[in-house]
């Protein structure tokens, strides 16, 4: 039996896979974390909540707390690099 897949459609699987995982994380996130997604039957009785804290704990993730100390650069050292007067 010959082979079922080519060599060359490896990079745009790898790329495909780890878009969709990324959805999916985006999504599951969305939907067990924000506090604007009801899923169960009492949460959805209330119309409005004043749940402020929930929204503050959910907008500032941990991701964002360590992003908030570290410099704007994207590549430190590339940027050093090319700006440096010679």
């Amino acid at each position: 039996m010959g082979r079922w897949m080519k060599p060359e459609v490896y990079p745009l699987l790898a790329a495909m896979t780890f878009v969709t995982s990324m959805c999916v994380f985006q999504l599951t996130r969305n939907l067990l974390g924000n506090p604007d997604v009801r899923v169960n039957k009492t949460r959805r009785s209330m119309p409005v909540w004043d749940n402020r804290e929930e929204g503050e704990k959910y907008a500032e993730h941990s991701l964002r707390k360590f992003l908030r100390t570290r410099p704007p650069e994207i590549m430190p050292t590339i940027n050093h690099f090319f700006s440096q007067d010679k």
